[in-house]
């Protein structure tokens, strides 16, 4: 069996972090304290899983995906009050979604994501003066 990505998605529990993985048939799920354990925990749960298969996972063979209240809580340098001026959103209803309060609409979780990637793109092109 090739190795090949994996999608783990990352949820904010009342306490912690979980992550769950489905390759296949095949069900993977981690829970921990902090994100750097679960991506340590889920590494491990992954590599045990295919163990007999002689698969080895690392974290470059890992695509995150987070819910909104996983991604922001993680993700604390991201300013939502600037993010929803950014993207023309109501800095109330982004909290609510960030909160998990309300649960965004498909276009809206779009227009959030595309909110976030063009300040990393903008980011990756920063340079600072040496």
């Amino acid at each position: 069996m090739r190795r090949r990505k994996v999608k783990v998605t990352v949820l904010k529990e009342d306490i912690g972090y979980s992550a769950i993985a489905l390759i296949g048939d095949d069900f993977v799920g981690t829970e921990a304290d902090t994100f750097e354990e679960l991506k340590t925990n889920i590494i491990e749960a992954l590599n045990f899983a295919y163990e007999e298969l002689e698969i080895e996972y690392t974290l470059s063979d890992i695509q995150f995906e987070f819910d909104l209240e996983s991604f922001f809580d993680f993700y604390k340098v991201i300013n939502a009050k600037a993010l929803s001026e950014r993207i023309g959103m109501n800095q109330s209803l982004l909290a609510q979604y960030i909160k998990g309060i309300k649960k965004p609409s498909p276009a809206q979780t779009k227009r959030i994501l595309n909110g976030v990637q063009q300040i990393g793109r903008e980011l990756t092109e920063v340079r600072f003066l040496l």
